[in-house]
């Protein structure tokens, strides 16, 4: 990958490699510099890779993808219409139960899980964004969507992450009594802490509750 820049663009375009490659350097936590030095070239072409509209050389990519613990179908986007998981598993791969503390760690403060509850038709499981706030877990849906109608039973709660480079992962799993928020100032609190709207679009304005009773997870990797 040479050295020299490219000339600038004349307005930035944001492309979905683009946020790939920023999402996976930031979920690495590294800088356009580290990964710049990873991959033999400057902050400044990441920075053009991120932020413009680039059509980068099949080496590049390559060189790019492994300087993230990555690979090129994945930066591309690839595998957007594939379940994770695909990879065969390292020969010496074993499974490890999770500390309540990691686990905590893992649910951080917001993100994408999944809602298991009965319903009349059956066990549903429903994929939500979610946020952390002090002990619960809180997610929003519509005032007549079946997880509303959920409130006041038992349900679980489930996140993870699956890292197909490296054929690791781990996973987290809380269980508790799924309420309604009603509370004006938990409503407030909840709206203020609240990264982005649901994915899922629509009217998602109803405030969901879980606080765990247990929690327990798990992370697979190489011995």
């Amino acid at each position: 990958m040479p050295r020299t820049s490219p000339k600038p663009a004349q307005e930035v375009s944001h492309t979905d490699l683009g946020r790939r490659i920023a999402a996976r350097r930031m979920e690495l936590g590294l800088t356009r510099e580290q990964v710049g030095d990873r991959c033999g070239t400057d902050a400044s072409y990441i920075a053009y890779l991120e932020e413009r509209a680039a059509n980068p050389s099949a080496g590049s990519l390559v060189r790019l993808a492994d300087s993230l613990g990555t690979t090129v179908a994945e930066l591309t986007g690839a595998t957007t219409d594939q379940p994770p998981g695909r990879g065969t598993a390292w020969l010496d791969s074993e499974l490890v139960p999770l500390s309540e503390a990691e686990c905590g760690r893992l649910l951080s403060t917001h993100g994408i899980g999944r809602v298991a509850i009965f319903t009349a038709e059956g066990p549903g499981i429903f994929p939500v964004n979610y946020v952390v706030a002090g002990n619960d877990i809180a997610f929003r849906t519509s005032g007549d969507a079946l997880l509303a109608r959920a409130a006041g039973t038992e349900v679980a709660f489930e996140v993870d992450h699956i890292d197909d480079a490296m054929k690791q992962g781990w996973s987290v799993m809380a269980v508790g009594e799924v309420v309604g928020v009603t509370d004006g100032e938990a409503l407030q609190r909840l709206d203020a802490i609240a990264r982005s709207l649901p994915w899922a679009g629509g009217q998602r304005t109803h405030w969901m509750s879980v606080t765990p009773v247990r929690i327990t997870g798990r992370r697979v990797g190489r011995k």
